[in-house]
């Protein structure tokens, strides 16, 4: 609208205006000394459980039967950012209230507290609460050494951060190579600091390899030996034209640990190394639609013997336990397996798949999408349907549905749920 009326306006203005000098006012694109946004959200859920499947045997074996819940969410995120001179301070804060059958739940806390400090144009300094984003996947980052793993069903959801201690380096060159950065830091762990990082004690040195070579962007990865075992790895990612990307990642861990049950119903701690990698592509069509497919190969994971092993062995607990009433097995395998069985995607290949259309058929504000996770080894799969709508500026309702599906003893066959319904409404500020 304002080239257009910047248009009208110089076929009306007599011609001696046009050759005065035009002036261009850059201040609504200059950075701001402050900066307050966020949002404040919604969301209803309702779920459907599957009472024949381990995980729910594991968490409800000694509450009363439970054909599924309602959960209401109220949340605020905020990010404020200040920026004096060379220094820029950033703070994102979320808080959230809960209410479900068990009571009420609140939880606040900052995802982000950090401080940087650029003192040239190839060099910046941080110290603070940070999120990184080491890896180029959507869904999976089997490189990302120093930070909390994603929800696939929610990737793009703010995660918190740890208290890091780092810079980053930068030079541009000539040639094929054309920029090179360097990104040093530490992860202290104490008993307060950084606690759910890994064993208190510890520096825990990182740093990643920032290279743009041919059009190609390079990271080169790695995390020293101390709260956790040693690590490394590299990830990349290139256009292939304008509307195609592919990505990947690889991943080495020197040692892991991983609890497994055997069919007598005892637990052993099995150690090794582990190599993961992730392989993917996103591509936008010439009608909108976005494609996401990835591959995860997560070495850390349990192979499908080991998953039906542990779902066949809780079933049996369960059924000595509603016959004896003895939950000493049940109690066993709660406290040692569920936490690492518990997780999104605990197994070894899953294959991600995303289809998004921006207003199909030209319906405006609407963008229906499809997610669907499945397990390479035993095909089971979560397959969630949803619908955008935005058509009140800066409100976003989202509709989801998800179906787990698959058979016993599978990997989402033994989820806790069937379904899962959610309606959630933001409101951007």
């Amino acid at each position: 609208m304002r080239w257009l009326l910047c248009a009208g306006l110089s076929l009306w203005l007599p011609a001696a205006t046009a050759q005065e000098n035009y002036s261009f006012d850059a201040s609504p694109f200059e950075k701001k000394p402050f900066e307050l946004n966020g949002y404040a959200e919604l969301k209803a859920e309702q779920f459907t459980f599957d009472r024949h499947a381990a995980l729910y045997q594991l968490g409800f074996f000694d509450q009363p039967s439970r054909a599924g819940f309602d959960r209401g969410t109220g949340s605020l995120q905020l990010e404020g950012i200040y920026r004096q001179g060379v220094a820029t301070a950033h703070v994102l804060a979320f808080g959230s209230y809960e209410h479900d059958y068990t009571g009420n739940d609140r939880d606040t806390r900052f995802y982000e507290a950090s401080v940087s400090v650029q003192s040239s144009n190839h060099a910046t300094y941080d110290l603070g609460k940070k999120t990184l984003s080491w890896g180029k996947g959507y869904a999976w980052n089997p490189v990302g050494f120093v930070q909390r793993p994603k929800d696939p069903n929610d990737p793009d959801l703010a995660r918190e951060g740890f208290a890091i201690a780092g810079g980053d380096f930068v030079r541009s060159l000539p040639g094929t190579l054309k920029t090179v950065a360097f990104t040093p830091l530490v992860v202290p762990t104490t008993g307060n600091l950084n606690a759910d990082f890994g064993v208190p004690d510890h520096l825990n040195p990182a740093a990643k390899v920032y290279l743009l070579y041919a059009d190609t962007d390079i990271d080169f990865m790695m995390l020293g030996a101390g709260a956790k075992s040693a690590r490394y790895g590299f990830d990349f990612s290139r256009n292939l034209g304008t509307n195609l990307e592919i990505h990947g990642e690889w991943a080495r861990v020197a040692t892991t640990t991983r609890p497994v049950v055997d069919s007598a119903g005892n637990i052993n701690l099995l150690e090794s190394s582990a190599t993961s990698y992730l392989l993917g592509l996103r591509y936008l069509s010439e009608r909108d639609l976005t494609t996401i497919l990835e591959y995860y190969y997560n070495g850390a994971g349990y192979n499908e013997s080991e998953m039906r092993t542990f779902a066949s062995a809780v079933n049996n607990a369960y059924n000595q336990y509603q016959a004896s009433g003895n939950a000493i097995l049940l109690t066993k395998f709660s406290n040692s397996l569920q936490p690492a069985m518990a997780k999104p995607n605990p197994g070894r290949g899953y294959l991600y798949l995303r289809l998004s259309q921006q207003e199909p058929f030209d319906i405006l504000y609407y963008t229906p999408a499809l997610t669907l996770i499945a397990s390479a080894n035993d095909h089971s799969y979560s397959v969630a349907p949803e619908l955008l709508y935005t058509g009140v500026t800066n409100l976003e309702l989202r509709f989801r549905v998800f179906w787990l599906c698959g058979a016993r003893l599978s990997d989402f066959g033994e989820k806790q749920n069937d379904r899962r319904l959610e309606l959630r409404a933001r409101y951007y500020f």
